[in-house]
Formats: structure tokens, C-alpha cells, sequence
């Protein structure tokens, strides 16, 4: 444990879905895998009342089960989904609360068999050996004064550059 977080051991997984049957000879080539995730999570669910503190954190930050209730549909049979997930944990400090979770990273992509293969959807996902900690702050009212106080230096810079630019250039005219 280092600093009240968890540091977790790199941990690759994965697992298959294949259609086989012990009573039926299947034909590989005539196979297909389409699919649909409803739900796909790591660790403990999140209650409503943590799903209410961490919806207003932009939405690349919350990304928890992105795969959830996505439809994967093969164009052609003999071919499925392979699908590669980084697993990040997350701690959202949000005021005096904090929310642990997961997120999620991934990707997905058709793979092509041979003839002798038989096709499966493959979840393949890796958990990070490092945390996230997303923390929501409010803006002091010194960094607005700063802001404003840097553009109006700004703008009064640049209007002296182009006030001295245009007496040198009407300066030089008169003679």
C-alpha cells in the first residue's frame, strides 16, 4: 500500500466465446459470432449516489464500461470480434467524497480465420499497475483577477506596438 492506494500487480486475462456443441458437428466456415455486450465491469458496481457525484466529470474520464450494450455484427461469417481492454483504477475526489471504480479503455477489431478454426469472440484485458485520481477544484478568485489582468496587458501591448508601428511608417512619409 503506498499512500492509502492499492498498487495492483500486472494481471493479463482474457476469455472466449465459441459455438460448439456436443451433440452436433458445426461447419467453422458457416459460423458467426455476432454478438451484443450488455454488461461487462470490473470490481464492485457503482451505486446511484456515486453515479451522481461523478456526473459532472467530462465524459473522457468516466469512460466505465464502454463496451455495455454495444451490438457486434459480423458482416460475413467465419470471422469474430476480438476485443482488448485496459482495466485503470480510478479514484474521483469530488469535494469530501471520494468514489472508487474502474475504468475502462477499448478497443475492438474483426479478426479473420482459417478454415480449419472455428471463430470466437475474444475479450482479452490487462489491469494497469497504475491509478487514476481525477479531483474536481473550483477556480480561486485570484487566477480570475489574473486572467484579466494578463489580457488587458496584453491588448495594451499590442496596441502599443501598432501605434508605434504606424508613427514610424507616417513618419518617415512626411519627408
Amino acid at each position: 500500500m503506498l499512500n492509502g492506494y492499492l498498487m495492483v500487480n500486472r494481471v493479463p486475462g482474457n476469455f472466449h466465446i465459441e459455438a460448439r456443441s456436443k451433440y452436433h458437428d458445426l461447419e467453422p466456415t458457416m459460423t458467426n459470432l455476432s454478438h451484443v455486450v450488455h454488461k461487462l465491469s470490473f470490481g464492485d458496481p457503482l451505486k446511484p449516489v456515486e453515479l451522481n457525484l461523478i456526473a459532472n466529470v467530462p465524459k473522457d474520464m468516466t469512460q466505465i464500461s464502454p463496451l455495455d450494450e454495444r451490438v457486434y455484427a459480423n458482416d460475413a461469417n467465419h470471422q469474430a470480434f476480438h476485443h482488448f481492454i485496459k482495466v485503470v483504477s480510478t479514484n474521483y475526489d469530488i469535494g469530501s467524497q471520494t468514489v472508487k471504480g474502474y475504468q475502462q479503455l477499448a478497443m475492438s477489431q474483426i479478426m479473420q480465420y482459417g478454415e480449419d478454426q472455428v471463430p470466437e469472440a475474444r475479450f482479452s484485458y490487462q489491469i494497469t499497475p497504475m491509478g487514476v485520481v481525477v479531483k474536481k477544484t473550483g477556480r480561486k478568485w485570484y487566477d480570475f483577477v489574473t486572467s484579466v489582468c494578463a489580457i488587458i496587458g496584453g491588448s495594451f501591448t499590442l496596441i502599443g506596438v501598432i501605434d508605434a508601428a504606424f508613427y514610424k511608417i507616417l513618419k518617415n512619409k512626411q519627408f
